[in-house]
């Protein structure tokens, strides 16, 4: 038995079957905390031990990006709409901040929304 519970979007917390399980990994989850993983990498999230903005590390955060990608070519057509839209628009705004990241100069506040 697994010590984690996955949850389908079809057993969302409005789901009839069963009671909701905050602690339960879901999709929208999962891809959010890897979307998160890579603000910290672009040094837009600050480290939670020390509070300090994280040191930017663009081979990893390219990393997580080539990961979300390679979920939304591997998970087409089995996702909902609001799944899908939320991978795609991930990875989309995720290759433009690693584009802004890479230029020389000071970089534009991050896009990427943090959960």
């Amino acid at each position: 038995m697994l010590p984690f519970e996955i949850v389908m979007m079809d057993e969302a917390p409005d789901a009839p079957e069963g009671p909701y399980d905050p602690a339960a990994v879901t999709f929208v989850g999962f891809v959010l905390s890897l979307a998160h993983t890579a603000a910290f990498h672009f040094g837009d999230v600050a480290d939670p031990v020390s509070g300090q903005p994280g040191t930017v590390n663009l081979a990893a955060a390219q990393q997580i990006i080539d990961i979300l990608a390679l979920l939304e070519l591997k998970t087409r057509g089995n996702l909902s709409a609001e799944e899908r839209q939320l991978l795609e628009q991930l990875v989309y705004e995720l290759r433009m901040r690693y584009i802004e990241a890479s230029k020389a100069g000071a970089p534009e506040p991050s896009r990427i929304i943090i959960p």
